[in-house]
């Protein structure tokens, strides 16, 4: 989920730390959270596939539904995958990947919002939900992010929740033609 280059200038991937939303925040009581269905495809890989939510992952440009179809499809009967849904449009995903044995307490969140609504609370609200899930019904003690470091607006939502920088993962990704930097996050319930 990272990098492109060639037909493109630096102008046109590079993309510059999101200002303030000047949008509104949503209602929450628009918005609809619940398991993400194989159906959900082409909604997530259509979002998925912008550059603003691209650049925040490890996707690759031009991913196809298939893929985004067997991701959905593939994953684990422990793990959690949610979406948000506004007016009938996926406008979020995210969800916790638990891991197995001697890890059995933790798990790796990822979280997503579509580029048209970042900014205007829906990834407080996707946070919000997936670790009351965490917490209340996986039993997760430890929840565990990598962010890279010029995502200052997604650290700062993480750092709201409790989240706490616990290293730096340096090079840790190719994004358009360059290495990037990550920190390695996590929020313990203890």
């Amino acid at each position: 989920m990272v990098q492109f280059a060639s037909a493109f200038s630096k102008e046109s991937v590079m993309k510059p730390e999101p200002s303030p939303s000047s949008h509104p925040a949503i209602d929450p009581n628009q918005i609809v959270i619940r398991a993400a269905r194989s159906d959900d495809a082409e909604g997530i890989n259509a979002m998925a596939n912008l550059p603003g939510f691209r650049w925040g992952t490890l996707r690759m440009p031009h991913q196809p539904p298939e893929a985004t179809r067997k991701w959905l499809e593939s994953r684990a009967p422990g793990d959690l995958n949610l979406v948000a849904v506004l007016e009938g449009r996926i406008v979020a995903s995210g969800g916790i990947t638990s891991f197995p044995g001697r890890r059995a307490h933790a798990g790796m969140l990822g979280l997503g919002v579509h580029d048209d609504f970042q900014g205007r609370g829906i990834g407080t609200r996707m946070l919000r939900e997936i670790l009351a899930m965490a917490d209340d019904w996986l039993g997760l003690k430890r929840v565990e992010l990598t962010v890279y470091t010029d995502n200052g607006p997604a650290i700062a939502l993480y750092e709201r929740s409790g989240f706490e920088r616990e290293g730096l993962h340096r090079n840790y990704a190719f994004r358009a033609g360059r290495f990037v930097d990550a920190y390695a996050m996590a929020r313990l319930k203890v």
